[in-house]
């Protein structure tokens, strides 16, 4: 009984263990070159101009989302007010012009 569980316990540690090295990379084969020296980052000058907020043209996603959802939503509102309109419920603004509308 001692021989099949030897056995096994071999068979499992086979798969454990590292290959064989068959495929490994011979020691008489050269290195692999060293990669360039990478020249390091130029500091800016100090007489750059800094780019500000606003000169670019790049927006950040979630600020076009929310204009986008805000324009969504006062459309869908006047479409509303239209719809009830033609259906005979005025729904409109209470005040126009600063003056107070009687409903």
């Amino acid at each position: 009984m001692l021989n099949p569980v030897a056995r096994l316990i071999e068979v499992l540690l086979r798969l454990a263990w590292p290959a064989s090295g068959r495929h490994r990379q011979h020691a008489g084969a050269p290195p692999s070159p060293a990669p360039a020296a990478l020249t390091p980052p130029r500091r800016p000058s100090p007489h750059a101009t800094l780019l500000r907020g606003e000169d670019s043209r790049l927006v950040r996603p979630y600020l076009l989302a929310h204009e986008q959802r805000e324009q969504a939503k006062r459309q869908r509102a006047r479409r509303r007010a239209l719809w009830l309109a033609v259906h005979g419920v005025d729904i409109g603004p209470r005040r126009i012009h600063g003056v107070e509308v009687a409903a």
